[in-house]
């Protein structure tokens, strides 16, 4: 007689580490006070944070679907950011235009340049440097960070030391009023920027055959390239895609500070490496949490103790590593 089959035992969904962000921000509203204040800050955080997940998504994907710990992330960052500076001074007219789709249209085009030239370096940058350090962590810290600031220097030498003004176009500054709350335009904008960024990207890695074929890789490349694909190109289109988001991230960080300096791209390493190292190495999910998590924690830090928000990064990092030392969302291969 045929034994039955047992069904797969489906992996429960953990939403503890989402509902931390809840958490987070309800134990802000008493310290912060004011209600209005507390949904301003919210709505701020909340903004920030996902454009901190733009910028750290190209590097989570990176490093989860390639184990290449890319260092030199932040000079692709800083070409997006100058990059956008140049488009959007040529498109002088588009910006400074009373209508909404002229400047939506400058921010487009800002954007998908800067997602361009940040691609096309991310070819240079892992044919050239990365490459030949497959599998050598301690090397690829190395050299990428030597890269990062070659690129630094040569961006200094095209756009100068200068710090450069990014103001959005017209129509996306100043705020809107819901109720007594105000909410800037443009972080509005960064909110349906970086969600469309989240879903897409687990769209592409869990719904397709293309996220298939680079998870598989992953796990067993040999495998994979007896099948007859080539890892190899899916690994490099996998970083350039991570250098096209990190182009996408400075643009939009670029816009959020209003000024773009060389240094740009190192300055937001470090909170980067925060948050991949919040949400569990190599999860997309656990960068999405560690992100928003990092960007209200900074808003509210810094409106109620300026001084701490110096550290609440850091503070908020060792608080979850003490509590899951893998992060909130560890990737089991890791």
């Amino acid at each position: 007689m045929a034994l039955a089959a047992e069904p797969v035992p489906k992996t429960r969904f953990d939403a503890i580490p989402l509902l931390l962000i809840v958490a987070v921000a309800l134990a802000a509203l008493p310290l912060v006070g004011s209600a209005t204040s507390w949904a301003t800050l919210t709505i701020a955080g909340l903004a920030m944070g996902l454009i901190i997940f733009v910028i750290a998504s190209g590097l989570t994907l990176v490093f989860g679907l390639m184990d290449v710990l890319n260092f030199g992330h932040g000079v692709f960052i800083a070409l997006g950011a100058f990059v956008a500076t140049t488009v959007m001074g040529a498109m002088g007219g588009f910006v400074a235009s009373p209508s909404l789709a002229a400047n939506l249209a400058a921010v487009a085009v800002a954007a998908l340049a800067g997602i361009v030239s940040a691609a096309a370096l991310g070819v240079v940058f892992e044919r050239v440097l990365v490459r030949p350090v497959y599998g050598m962590h301690l090397k690829q810290i190395l050299i990428t960070m030597g890269g990062m600031i070659i690129g630094e220097e040569l961006i200094t030498l095209v756009w100068g030391a200068q710090m450069i003004p990014l103001q959005p176009p017209e129509s996306l500054r100043g705020a809107l009023l819901i109720g007594d709350v105000a909410v800037e335009k443009f972080r509005l904008l960064a909110v349906i920027v970086g969600l469309a960024v989240f879903v897409g990207l687990l769209w592409l890695l869990n719904r397709t055959k293309l996220g298939l074929l680079i998870r598989a890789g992953v796990q067993d490349r040999e495998m994979v390239e007896s099948l007859g694909y080539r890892i190899r190109r899916l690994f490099v289109a996998v970083f350039v895609a991570g250098s096209g988001l990190a182009g996408l991230g400075g643009v939009l960080w670029g816009l959020y500070q209003q000024s773009v300096i060389p240094q740009i791209g190192a300055q937001v390493n470090t909170l980067i490496f925060i948050v991949i190292i919040i949400g569990g190495l190599g999860s997309t999910l656990g960068c999405f949490a560690g992100a928003l998590l990092v960007g209200l924690m900074a808003n509210y830090c810094g409106f109620v103790a300026p001084k701490v928000a110096l550290f609440s990064n850091i503070a908020l990092m060792v608080a979850v590593l003490l509590w899951r030392p893998q992060g909130l969302y560890p990737v089991s291969s890791r």
